[in-house]
């Protein structure tokens, strides 16, 4: 006699449960269709994930039985708020989330005029070593899940207290290292019946690793790709970045230039201005002749300086001149006003911190 929908049998037992979470919902569907339940009930529960249900018995518009048999294969992530930090300035928000594994990861929620915008991690530490950034410091630990991406978009919001209307991967670890789950993470967020972000308001920071730059034009996603070149020059660009050295300027500029020609979609090159190391005039009109041809756009950044590296932001005055050469040569580009000043706002500050404590108590 076959086993009723509903029945708890019905459903594999499997030693480890599995993270519903970080099911596509095509993904979703599939699965539930394989044990012999309609479509619709996998949409319920995608739909009830993207609400931040914690537990399958608050999904009150399935059988019991189903929330069961659920529970004893599936779990629900959910992170622990290890710590949150309020920007006095202008209202920032970094938060500290402790996840399944006592790993921790750190989220920024960023006010702007055309709404709010959560910046969120997808690696556990991050392996591409930029002299800049304190999320480096003690290399990769372990891919983030989808669910894990998604959780922190989901309860910054809730912690906040306001919707968010733009998604940025530019926190802890390079999206583009963990391909496969981001791009979940992607489908997940942007699906009708959940969050539906549309794939216009998402970012994705890349600090250039051309191959995956080249695999992600295929998708011919609408998100925009952000590259974090930093200088215009090999030389320049491996003392602060690593990975520049085996990609070369040149190389990283042409991926850029197939993934327009492939999508579409500009690519938005983001170039932190460090004080006596990418500011000088050389360095402006080095950068000109590489991108002028491009039809990229420019973002200069003003560089949170952090106690974890060496370097400084530039100073106000060769901002200036850096932009008004610019200017004299038909770059388009915009200066990033820094945020979160006051608090531990840049890449990996608060993650680098607790692990100092805890090794503290050790």
């Amino acid at each position: 006699m076959a086993s009723h929908p509903y029945d708890g049998r019905f459903f594999y037992m499997q030693a480890e449960k599995v993270d519903i979470k970080s099911f596509p919902l095509p993904a979703l569907t599939e699965r539930f269709e394989e044990r012999g339940l309609p479509k619709y009930r996998a949409k319920q529960v995608f739909s009830w994930l993207a609400g931040r249900a914690g537990r399958f018995e608050e999904m009150t518009n399935l059988p019991n039985q189903l929330r069961r048999t659920l529970d004893e294969e599936f779990f629900i992530t959910k992170p622990a708020l290890a710590e949150r930090q309020v920007s006095a300035e202008d209202g920032t928000e970094k938060y500290l989330w402790e996840l399944r594994d006592g790993s921790s990861i750190e989220s920024v929620v960023m006010r702007y005029r055309h709404g709010n915008t959560v910046c969120i991690s997808s690696q556990v530490g991050c392996g591409m070593g930029c002299a800049f950034c304190a999320s480096t410091i003690g290399g990769i630990v372990r891919n983030l899940s989808a669910s894990e991406m998604l959780d922190q978009a989901l309860y910054s919001e809730e912690v906040f207290g306001e919707k968010f209307s733009n998604i940025v991967l530019m926190g802890i670890g390079e999206p583009l290292d963990n391909f496969d789950n981001v791009l979940d993470f992607l489908s997940i967020v942007t699906a009708p019946g959940g969050r539906g972000v549309g794939m216009r308001h998402i970012s994705l920071s890349t600090c250039g690793l051309t191959e995956r730059i080249d695999k992600l034009g295929e998708y011919k996603l609408q998100l925009t790709l952000s590259v974090s070149l930093h200088a215009p020059d090999d030389e320049t660009r491996s003392r602060l970045m690593p990975t520049g050295k085996s990609t070369g300027v040149d190389s990283l500029l042409d991926a850029c230039k197939r993934y327009f020609s492939t999508t579409g979609r500009r690519v938005s090159l983001e170039y932190a201005l460090i004080g006596d190391v990418n500011d000088s005039k050389r360095h402006a009109d080095l950068l000109v002749d590489k991108i002028h041809d491009m039809g990229c756009h420019l973002n200069l950044i003003l560089l949170n300086a952090t106690p974890q590296c060496d370097f400084k932001a530039s100073p106000p005055q060769s901002v200036k001149k850096f932009t008004e050469i610019l200017k004299r040569r038909g770059i388009g580009h915009t200066v990033r006003r820094s945020l979160g000043g006051d608090i531990d706002a840049s890449c990996g500050q608060l993650r680098h911190q607790l692990l100092l404590k805890t090794r503290g108590q050790r």
